[in-house]
């Protein structure tokens, strides 16, 4: 159904008349999507004026993204103290990594496990990216700039992986069109987001393949990146973006597993061609999309987690 963008842009008028100012956050670890909706956000609001600030908690955030405009802009702390904040892209407050007690939140989102944590929220489900969400709502307030443009069109190509995903329909490509009529460069964005991956990318690449293994008739697909690995070819987050997809590409792959160690944690990446994932990230209290979700786990062994999550996709009977 159908979000009403109309009537919730006049709450988020409202509130931003009733602040002095803006903070801008996205989730820990973000993506382009988290990167790019946040920025988005950031030019529109300065174009109009407003005292803002854009932050991440993650210190060490995507570099191949420093091409959008006012990356370098974006901080690791909060200096606002009674400022309105915005979180992009984040499906819980948690996964902003700031103290937000008792601060107004407007909760930007496309993530259908989002838990409505904001004093507005706007989430779209039916969304392909944070960027549309944000796109619906300002766009009829303000005209949208170039640089807000870049950002939003980076962002949406970003989580369509190029506009491949299964959730594509014509308003997608009818929003890049519109992005696009603002002045974005597509073959300089297409270079920057696609023709940047570091040496690490490519040799820690080499080691998700060496690590996949097949199972349940070749239905799954695993890939463990061990944290000496990581270390062994400085591996950073976002070199091991896209990797879980290599797995998900092979005919016989329904759902396709990706575990990296990390210092106190296991990151869990989950992708499919078609089936739920999200009931499995949900069960260890993650979330996501019906094909793409993920979850982090602490206190657990490799070999247990991965039996552990074969043991929920058989009990939930995610596969067909």
């Amino acid at each position: 159904m159908a979000i009403p963008y109309p009537e919730l842009a006049t709450v988020f008028n409202r509130l931003l008349d009733e602040h002095r100012a803006v903070t801008i956050l996205s989730h820990v670890n973000p993506d382009p999507d988290a990167i790019g909706t946040a920025l988005g956000v950031y030019h529109w609001l300065k174009e109009q004026g407003k005292r803002v600030e854009i932050a991440n908690a993650t210190v060490d955030i995507p570099r191949n993204l420093d091409f959008l405009p006012g990356f370098s802009k974006i901080k690791n702390k909060i200096d606002f103290d009674d400022s309105l904040i915005i979180a992009c892209d984040s499906g819980s407050i948690d996964r902003l990594g700031f103290d937000l007690s008792g601060r107004v939140i407007v909760n930007l989102d496309h993530h259908p496990t989002n838990t409505q944590y904001g004093t507005l929220n706007i989430v779209d489900p039916e969304a392909v990216a944070s960027s549309e969400v944000a796109w619906h709502l300002l766009s009829p307030l303000w005209e949208i700039s170039r640089e807000s443009a870049t950002a939003f069109y980076a962002a949406l190509i970003s989580d369509t992986r190029n506009f491949t995903t299964g959730n594509m329909h014509q308003g997608v490509f009818d929003l890049a069109g519109e992005l696009v009529s603002r002045g974005v460069n597509i073959p300089e964005v297409t270079r920057q987001m696609l023709h940047r991956r570091s040496l690490a990318s490519l040799r820690i690449l080499g080691v998700a393949i060496d690590s996949l293994e097949l199972v349940r008739d070749a239905r799954v697909a695993f890939m463990t990146i061990r944290r000496d690995d990581r270390l062994r070819w400085g591996a950073r987050g976002s070199d091991l973006d896209g990797i879980v997809d290599y797995a998900r590409s092979l005919v016989t792959v329904q759902v396709a597993v990706m575990l990296v160690e990390r210092k106190n944690d296991i990151k869990v990446s989950l992708r499919s061609k078609g089936v739920d994932v999200v009931r499995i990230a949900k069960h260890f209290g993650g979330g996501g999309h019906r094909a793409a979700a993920g979850f982090e786990v602490q206190g657990m062994e490799l070999e247990a987690l991965r039996e552990a999550i074969l043991n929920v996709m058989e009990e939930e009977d995610v596969l067909s």
